[in-house]
């Protein structure tokens, strides 16, 4: 996997009017940890920041701070503007090479299902699976084949494997679906509502009918 470099400076002051200050330079606040170092805070460009944040894959990072070692990790957390959407901050967790990690990799799908050319609706549950393997073999993505997929089948976790990578999701937790169209569902409610009450009329006027021929009898 390839290997991006970041560069970052320490950051000596944490409150919210140097946060501001940075982020109207064009730099964005964010934290460095690792359960074999004591956090750091830095900042970093948001233009270096935007290809790590704003991609489907995960990047094994080298990070840079000046007064400091250089750190491999990756990027674990991103907080957004509400408003604006830009990013205000960001976490960037370490690790050591043969230890493994535990990371979010996007599910990439493969195909078209068959349930789909037949009427029915994709449905992905999970974008990414949580996974823990050595920072070697982070995938940039897993790949599922939906091609088989039916109307009312699923792919569950506990169908998936790969190679040197261990999800770590609920193995019953259901990834992608094909389901019924709703609006076919709707309809033959629909149809059925109207089915019972063109009956109900029959029904009263055959016991009118019953009711009418037992009184002549009788009389």
């Amino acid at each position: 996997m390839e290997i991006v470099v970041l560069e970052a400076k320490e950051r000596k002051n944490s409150d919210k009017s140097s946060r501001k200050s940075l982020r109207n330079e064009g730099r964005v606040p964010g934290i460095f940890y690792s359960k074999h170092h004591k956090p750091i805070s830095m900042d970093v460009s948001a233009q270096a920041l935007h290809p790590l944040v704003f991609s489907a894959q995960t990047h094994l990072i080298s990070l840079k701070i000046n007064g400091h070692d250089e750190y491999e990790c990756i990027l674990k957390d991103v907080q957004f503007d509400p408003v604006t959407d830009k990013i205000i901050h960001f976490d960037l967790i370490g690790f050591k090479r043969g230890e493994k990690i535990q990371v979010d990799a996007p599910v990439q799908l493969l195909g078209l299902a068959a349930g789909v050319k037949e009427g029915g609706i994709l449905q992905l549950a999970l974008h990414k699976l949580d996974i823990e393997c050595f920072p070697k073999y982070i995938p940039a993505h897993l790949d599922i084949n939906i091609e088989n997929l039916q109307i009312g089948d699923a792919v569950y976790v506990r169908d998936l494997e790969y190679e040197n990578v261990t999800i770590l999701n609920s193995e019953d937790a259901i990834v992608v679906s094909v389901t019924h169209p709703k609006v076919e569902k709707e309809v033959e409610v629909e149809e059925l509502a109207e089915g019972e009450e063109a009956q109900e009329p029959e029904v009263i006027e055959k016991g009118k009918e019953v009711a009418e021929e037992k009184k002549e009898q009788e009389s």
